[in-house]
């Protein structure tokens, strides 16, 4: 093997034809013989290239609807052959196989197919087999074989051959990686679409694949290397957003844009709400008649915590709530828009990054929570759990009033987003209290209940937010304790899971309480 292979003989064969001709046009002028198949070559031979069919190599024409063309020795030999081998060579001279220095190949859309919400039979027949079984053999063969998988990899090819004459050996191997980082992706794409077809959520065998989008200076600490990828599912959020200003975004901007977003697209199809993000934990949620005054009361719940703040938005940002928000340090704004007006006011912040988005995220949408534990990982559904009013269980003598049990929903909306142990006190349809991620379910509690007194006094208001409130819980009071304490901060009604083994001690003080309670019947625990 020599560093610097020469291309004598290049194998096209792409479903993605984007950039083909230009490729082959190049190659062609560089002396190089064109080998393809089906549509690439009538793509090529349409722009007046000579391409030579690989039917003419095999001796076999293209069979059952194309699933048989290149799974043949005169391609895999041309493939796989060691050229300093000296049995190769006498092999490939005894069958008359001749090299293949150069595969171009990109797979059946699979991914897209199934995105589309093909049919199972569709989706089977865009199982590429072929394409992986030559990409793999010639990324085997990386001493002497090029793979291009990528168009976007065509131009660095060309430079790669202009430079050196040649593909060297480290161009040639790097491609291998990336050669056998798509199969292996593909493969995951099928397998996990394919355990899904059969209702199967615990597969023997799982696989997890991205797509590299972002290099970043570092992830939640400046000594630790990050990167971002995306899964191709094209949903609304962060990893499909457009950003219109700002640097990059960080491993902690992205993360805590994605907590945002997805806390915010709980409010689809409603009328104007914000939610105010710090460290994945909501500081502010709120509703309101206008964009501006959900923003106004979602910052009114802890003006503190919202500084260098992720803000997200259910309605298009308007010039009125960029106004409001360009009042204090905020890291990103997350809507499904922006109008003129509001990008005229941003652009004067060039720290502040802002992203639209497609739409909202469908919060009942399956999906997959991926978490790495030290020799493995756990694999888990999305929380897409929802409660209607009606499915509510009301266990106190009093029953929530039509006002409470709004905001009763609310909150228990906001508390699936909070992380455990999650308290939220809210009215009129903004949060006034958050505690998350204590220990103590009681201490989250009291620091919800504390956090709002101290707002309550930078508002110049005379009793605390928590005053007249709802509460809910993310998970069930084991003892009554943390109820009472809900009860001396001035909630009058709660929504919790139920489940303990205490509940009618619970239940007990609420009532004594004068408070009314109801039951979900469902946790929310987000650790």
């Amino acid at each position: 093997m020599t560093q610097t292979q020469p291309i004598h003989r290049a194998l096209l064969s792409v479903s993605d034809k984007t950039g083909l001709v230009a490729l082959a046009r190049a190659l062609s002028a560089q002396g190089v013989e064109l080998l393809s198949t089906g549509g690439s070559a009538a793509a090529l031979r349409a722009a007046g290239l000579t391409v030579r069919d690989v039917a003419e190599v095999t001796g076999f024409p293209e069979m059952m609807d194309g699933r048989v063309k290149t799974l043949h020795p005169m391609v895999h030999g041309g493939l796989l052959a060691l050229r300093d081998d000296a049995g190769h060579v006498a092999a490939m001279d005894q069958h008359g196989i001749t090299p293949i220095d150069l595969l171009v190949v990109n797979l059946y859309p699979f991914e897209e197919t199934v995105a589309k919400g093909a049919d199972y039979a569709t989706c089977v027949e865009n199982i590429d087999i072929g394409g992986p079984a030559m990409i793999r053999a010639a990324a085997k063969n990386h001493g002497f074989v090029t793979t291009i998988m990528d168009v976007q990899d065509y131009d660095t090819l060309l430079a790669e051959l202009a430079e050196h004459g040649g593909t060297t050996y480290g161009f040639r191997q790097k491609m291998a990686q990336i050669a056998y980082g798509r199969t292996a992706a593909y493969d995951a794409a099928v397998s996990t679409w394919m355990a899904g077809a059969l209702g199967d959520p615990t597969p023997r065998r799982v696989a997890v694949a991205g797509t590299l989008a972002q290099v970043m200076r570092y992830g939640e600490n400046p000594h630790q290397g990050a990167a971002f990828y995306t899964d191709g599912s094209g949903r609304p959020g962060v990893a499909t957003a457009v950003q219109h200003q700002g640097k990059e975004l960080s491993y902690n901007n992205i993360n805590d844009t994605d907590a945002a977003f997805e806390l915010i697209s709980e409010f689809a199809g409603a009328g104007p709400a914000c939610a105010i993000i710090k460290h994945a934990n909501p500081c502010g949620v709120a509703t309101g008649a206008t964009l501006a005054e959900a923003y106004q009361k979602a910052f009114d719940c802890d003006r503190t915590s919202a500084f260098g703040g992720i803000i997200a938005l259910n309605h298009p940002l308007d010039a009125a709530t960029a106004e409001l928000i360009s009042g204090i340090f905020t890291e990103v704004v997350i809507a499904p828009g922006a109008d003129d007006g509001a990008m005229s006011i941003f652009a004067k912040k060039k720290n502040l990054r802002l992203l639209t988005t497609s739409g909202l995220a469908d919060p009942a949408l399956a999906g997959r929570v991926i978490k790495q534990v030290s020799g493995g990982f756990l694999v888990q559904d999305k929380d897409t759990g929802h409660i209607a009013a009606d499915e509510l269980r009301v266990v106190t003598r009093r029953r929530p009033s039509a006002a409470e049990l709004a905001d009763l929903l609310f909150a228990w909306t906001i508390a699936k987003h909070v992380k455990s142990n999650a308290i939220v006190y809210a009215n009129g349809g903004a949060t006034v209290g958050i505690g998350a991620g204590q220990m103590s379910r009681v201490d989250s509690t009291r620091i919800a209940a504390r956090k709002a007194q101290d707002m309550a006094e930078v508002l110049g208001l005379a009793t605390p937010l928590t005053q007249g409130s709802v509460a809910a819980s993310d998970a069930f009071f084991p003892f009554p304790d943390g109820l009472l304490t809900l009860a001396e901060a001035g909630a009058t009604a709660v929504i919790q899971p139920g489940g303990s083994m205490r509940d009618d001690s619970v239940i007990a003080a609420a009532d004594e309480a004068g408070l009314a309670m109801v039951f979900t019947d469902m946790r929310h625990f987000r650790h």
